[in-house]
């Protein structure tokens, strides 16, 4: 097997199941030491151990793939990823609407996630990093996104396409965080709660339904805010009045976000089946931190399916065409 190989798609799988992000690290800066080494160069141990961003483990999966079959190391993730999870409608989405890269929170480069999206046969791709007030997730000034902007005009081809975009933070009184200007030049507008997300039922229907009522957002993000499993413990989903905010979000055009991380599942089944009722749209998206976890969007596809969002009402379905029509609405 090929070293190179082995050791990115085991970062991948890493990534996928939402592991240390040390480890997947790890495993990328060693494919990344060993890019362009000879068969000749790579069985040279002592050289190779000497090699910075290769260790043990990463080493041994080197030597592993060398002498032609798949590493351990691999082999365990494979089976602990097992069969992936399959639906029609998994088949029907076009792209992905959130997603995040190393200029906020995200593990990787804009190019890796560009790769890992155009491998998955998405026709589109918006980078969605975070915004100022979001500290911890190193959000971007305007200075630092007109900068990503001018990296992003140049990142399509192949077949995907890299829209600009921001996740942006919604504000206690349901202003977004970011110039109004700079929102104007963006082709998607995600738009989520972040912080005092135990607001008092009220003002957290107000700040929510501000921000689904302002003609820059294109996306509300993990509405409610839950989390459900996962490494940064539970969160109970925020207190709000669903039908209004859902009602402003279908009055504007705006899509309600499934998103599909698993710690996420949000919004809950209840809150998807009465934003349909409602008449909303929905955007189907993976929230990706790393390359492999735009894969998780396999796992939305299967809610939505099971559900029964219509597909045509998931603007992640439509052709990028379609979708340029419903961001440049008018709202």
């Amino acid at each position: 097997m090929n070293p190179h190989e082995a050791l990115t798609e085991i970062a991948t799988l890493l990534e996928r199941e939402r592991s240390s992000r040390y480890k997947s690290k790890a495993f990328r800066a060693a494919a990344d030491a060993i890019a362009g080494l000879t068969d000749e160069e790579l069985r040279d141990a002592a050289s190779l151990r000497r090699r910075k961003g290769v260790g043990d483990s990463t080493f041994a999966v080197i030597q592993e793939a060398l002498s032609g079959g798949v590493p351990s190391y691999l082999a365990d993730l494979r089976e602990r990823a097992g069969v992936q999870v399959a639906s029609h409608l998994r088949g029907l989405l076009r792209g992905d609407l959130h997603a995040h890269s190393d200029w906020s929170d995200g593990l990787t480069s804009i190019d890796l996630m560009v790769d890992a999206a155009r491998s998955l046969g998405h026709e589109y791709l918006a980078l969605t990093d975070h915004s100022p007030r979001l500290r911890v997730a190193n959000g971007l000034s305007p200075e630092r996104l007109r900068a990503q902007l001018e990296v992003v005009s140049g990142m399509s081809g192949g077949g995907i396409t890299l829209l600009s975009g921001i996740e942006v933070d919604i504000l206690d009184g349901g202003a977004l965080d970011q110039e109004p200007d700079l929102l104007e030049e963006l082709d998607i507008v995600v738009a989520s709660a972040h912080s005092k997300l135990r607001m008092e039922r009220a003002p957290m229907t107000r700040r929510l339904v501000a921000a689904a009522s302002d003609p820059h957002v294109d996306v509300l993000g993990h509405v409610t805010g839950r989390l459900v499993e996962g490494s940064r413990g539970t969160r109970p989903q925020s207190t709000f009045d669903p039908k209004a905010v859902f009602e402003a979000c279908a009055a504007h055009g705006v899509a309600v976000e499934i998103n599909s991380r698993p710690e996420r599942q949000d919004p809950p089944d209840e809150l998807i089946a009465l934003a349909m009722e409602i008449g909303c749209l929905f955007s189907i998206d993976s929230d990706a931190h790393a390359p492999g976890q735009l894969s998780l969007i396999d796992h939305g596809a299967e809610r939505a399916e099971r559900l029964g969002v219509p597909a045509d009402r998931i603007v992640t379905t439509w052709p990028l065409d379609r979708l340029r029509e419903w961001t440049g609405r008018t709202r």
